[in-house]
């Protein structure tokens, strides 16, 4: 006949690493949810003023510089 004490370990057990598991799980949701608050806030946060046209076109500009230059380093010709 199979001995009580060995189930009730088994399932003291069981119940220990499912609770376990489930705090972790509850740990990491709430971290989540954390982080997706800090973005939104972040978001809202954003008080400055749009870029001007000249900004984004001298931006525009460096950006393709850097991929010219990206370019001739790794060998490509253009």
């Amino acid at each position: 006949m199979p001995d009580p004490i060995l189930y009730f370990t088994t399932a003291a057990a069981s119940l220990c690493g499912l609770a376990i598991v489930a705090l972790t799980a509850l740990r990491g949701w709430n971290g989540w949810l954390d982080l997706k608050r800090a973005e939104l806030l972040r978001r809202t946060d954003d008080s400055a003023p749009p870029p001007s046209a000249a900004t984004r076109i001298e931006v525009a500009d460096l950006k393709e510089r850097i991929r010219k230059l990206e370019a001739i380093a790794a060998g490509v010709d253009l």
